[in-house]
């Protein structure tokens, strides 16, 4: 029961610092497993070395990666500092080591292939992936209002971290956007006539904006068939499409298509990145599309861009 009143806690700290659904079932699922490992021993009679422990466990038992074991830290620090009013002394734990992998990109030919053997709305997303650099919840997430093809843009709401941020609309879409706008039109317009609550909105815009929910620029440009209950209220509104089915039609694309390497939502981001690049788009340019907080973390598309190596392999010398 104490354990239930920490979760209760925890929840009411995430929820007024308006952080996502996601960030608190990960958090909430690393509380849970650090109190599991500790015998059901309340953090709050736990000492410092309680959490090194516990993270070290996962480095050098679990062999997470170096951004999950982060994740856990970032959840426990929240747990002492926000919810048990305690600030841990400098941590000491053996820390999980961190993997260099270079992003998965498809070459211009391969992208062409996969997104035609796309189909539907699927495509379009496809085109969004690609053509504008979204991740997949934000591609999800588009409102209609949020897509202005005659300024060729797209806003991207509450991205990564919490920010706003502007993108290009690749015009080769317009007209797949033309066909699902009239879909989502029909699906509106039923939803009045049924007198159905429409969309799921943000709670602050929902209570200021009481009737936006049937409104068109607040329709999800790729919304569900169906209703389904929000996590949090357990009330029933119409929420964007599954980004399961979205992944699934992906990488069906892919072998579709004949691409053995992995093919997912975030391959087409990360070729949108290394073939602007290729294009001669300047680093900071390229940065801010994708909204990265820091440019080393987009220079890895440098290391991947496809202009070959000059120097020439010693076996090629022998013919």
């Amino acid at each position: 029961m104490e354990g239930q009143k920490l979760l209760d806690q925890v929840r009411q700290k995430i929820r007024l610092r308006h952080y996502s659904y996601r960030t608190e079932e990960a958090y909430t699922a690393w509380i849970k497993r650090y109190v599991r490992f500790h015998d059901f021993t309340h953090p709050h009679e736990l000492g410092d070395d309680a959490i090194e422990e516990f993270l070290s466990h996962l480095a050098t038992i679990r062999r997470v990666s170096a951004s999950t074991q982060n994740q856990a830290l970032a959840a426990l620090l929240f747990l002492y500092q926000q919810v048990l009013g305690r600030n841990p002394d400098e941590l000491s734990f053996t820390r999980a080591r961190p993997s260099r992998r270079l992003p998965v990109v498809l070459h211009r030919n391969e992208v062409r292939a996969v997104l035609d053997a796309l189909r539907g709305k699927y495509r379009l997303m496809g085109y969004l992936l690609y053509g504008a650099g979204l991740r997949q919840k934000e591609c999800l997430s588009l409102r209609v209002k949020d897509v202005d093809p005659k300024f060729g843009q797209v806003i991207v709401r509450d991205g990564k971290g919490g920010k706003d941020r502007v993108t290009m609309f690749p015009e080769a879409a317009t007209g797949l956007l033309e066909m699902q706008l009239l879909h989502v039109r029909t699906v509106l317009d039923a939803d009045i006539t049924l007198g159905r609550p429409g969309v799921s909105l943000p709670a602050a815009l929902a209570r200021k904006y009481p009737n936006a929910r049937l409104e068109w620029g607040w329709q999800y440009v790729f919304p569900a068939s169906r209703y389904s209950k929000e996590p949090r209220t357990r009330r029933a509104f119409r929420h964007h499409a599954y980004p399961s089915s979205l992944e699934k039609a992906i990488r069906k694309a892919g072998r579709s298509a004949g691409i053995h390497k992995k093919v997912s939502c975030h391959t087409f981001r990360h070729s949108f990145a290394t073939h602007l690049l290729e294009d001669g788009a300047d680093i900071r340019t390229v940065q801010e599309l994708l909204g990265h907080r820091d440019v080393r973390t987009t220079m890895i598309y440098t290391h991947v861009m496809g202009r070959g190596i000059s120097l020439r392999s010693p076996l090629d010398r022998f013919s």
